[in-house]
């Protein structure tokens, strides 16, 4: 039995990890954050970098801690039924609600936008994603090893061309980095922490981990320490990856705003960048390779997803879940990149902090002897600040009146939960509630224990 990989294949697992968590999608949030944040790029990126980074690092950390099968087995720690809703709902968010439209939407943005007139834009829009979305759905129902060997390809060409772009922003720069806007003027680090949430890499890294971990397995290490050990090497080089290349695109865009102006979403940033510096061959390069990634990444999403409600209502056939899900992501996509992604926030203001608190919980159960209690009594307070989050954000979006009695609870929550305005009102209260009752299941437990041995 092997207990450790050579370096290679910590390499190997590492780049596939990449491949799997940079969608194309993730280009454009760094892009954007780098025009707005300005002169304050440094905190925001930073802030950036740990819901980005950190916590799919984190959440891959937590599978290959867990020895769970798969998420619904790993959230059953908290109640069956919560783990059937809560997988269920992350699988809908980086699947048909939002990231999967989303791929559609990045690229026609980046791809198809820069060479059709404003007034073609709508009807460009509905004929692209229509094409882009029956091809994903074609290549979901009959999978083929064409998806996988353009997915080999396409990691490094986006690399590459990236790499060669951010060299060029380094060496000469599009201009003077400019002045923060209204967002990042104050509280920079905390809103590019929000930001980060924007990736959605922290659920799919609850995804992600198993097929890392069934990778590693089959190369021969079994036991829990060598496979933690083997998923922390592994998920260390593709964080590193992705840090690089964030801080750098951001970089991008900070210094792009004295050429290309304030633009509406980071994929117009990109592909100005390009043009200006790569010239017509660089964007149609950019154009080709992202909306291929977007195609691999999307067939992926619709493939997972259908996997998953298959086996969690078999009476429903695979295909038939594909068809509804690609249809749904066709009619989301045609909102566009700004709404997709304004319409996001409020369900990731809900779901990240019970996805960060199951990552907590699956580290420190061993220490209240993974008692239910804990596990739910945690998820409690957290639904209770997260939902309210969520709400709070959705009527701020559509800029409506507070309903249900919401303003007294958010009144209540700003005045009493330390770091509420930033997004972490959640945070405190579930710790102190994990160690009350981590406390209290291991007196317990040694009670009973005690009584036993009499």
């Amino acid at each position: 039995m092997k207990t450790k990989l050579p370096i290679s294949a910590y390499l190997i697992i590492g780049v596939m990890l990449f491949a799997l968590f940079f969608g194309a999608g993730n280009l454009i949030f760094p892009a954007q954050l780098g025009q707005d944040a300005g002169t304050n790029f440094w905190p925001a990126i930073i802030g950036f970098l740990i819901t980005g980074v950190g916590l799919p690092f984190l959440g891959i950390l937590a599978m290959g801690f867990s020895g769970s099968r798969n998420l619904q087995e790993l959230a059953s720690r908290i109640h069956p039924i919560y783990a059937v809703i809560f997988t269920s709902l992350l699988y809908l968010t980086i699947g048909p609600f939002f990231a999967a439209p989303r791929t559609g939407a990045v690229a026609f943005d980046v791809g198809i936008a820069p060479f059709i007139g404003e007034a073609y834009m709508q009807i460009g829009l509905i004929i692209f994603t229509l094409v882009f979305f029956s091809i994903t759905l074609w290549l979901s129902l009959n999978p083929t090893k064409i998806v996988d060997r353009v997915g080999k390809i396409l990691s490094p060409s986006i690399i590459i061309l990236l790499l060669v772009l951010l060299a060029m922003v380094i060496v000469k720069p599009m201009g003077a980095i400019g002045t923060p806007q209204e967002a990042y003027a104050s509280g920079a680090f905390m809103k590019g922490f929000t930001e980060g949430y924007n990736t959605m890499d922290a659920l799919a890294s609850l995804v992600f981990g198993i097929i890392i971990i069934n990778i590693i397995r089959s190369m021969g290490v079994t036991d829990k320490r060598g496979i933690l050990a083997a998923t922390a090497k592994s998920g260390a080089i593709a964080t590193a990856f992705l840090a690089i290349l964030y801080v750098g695109i951001a970089y991008l865009g900070a210094t792009s705003t004295s050429v290309l102006g304030f633009l509406d979403t980071g994929g117009a940033v990109l592909s100005g960048a390009s043009t200006h510096y790569l010239g017509s061959f660089g964007l149609v390069m950019l154009s080709v390779i992202i909306i291929l990634a977007c195609l691999t990444t999307a067939i992926g999403l619709m493939i997972a997803c259908g996997e998953y409600f298959h086996t969690l209502m078999p009476k429903v056939s695979y295909k038939v879940f594909v068809a509804i899900f690609t249809t749904f992501c066709f009619v989301v996509a045609n909102f566009g990149l700004s709404n997709i992604i304004t319409y996001s926030i409020p369900v990731l203001m809900f779901l990240y902090p019970l996805a960060v608190v199951l990552m907590l919980l699956t580290f420190l159960s061993p220490l209240f002897n993974h008692s239910r209690i804990v596990y739910v009594s945690a998820t409690v307070v957290a639904l209770m600040v997260s939902t309210i989050d969520g709400l709070k954000t959705l009527c701020d979006l559509l800029e409506i009146e507070y309903f249900l009695g919401l303003a007294p609870i958010i009144s209540l929550y700003e005045r009493a939960l330390p770091f509420y305005t930033e997004g972490l009102g959640w945070l405190l209260p579930v710790l102190a509630v994990i160690l009350i009752t981590g406390l209290i299941a291991r007196v317990t437990q040694s009670t009973s224990s005690v009584k036993v041995e009499a």
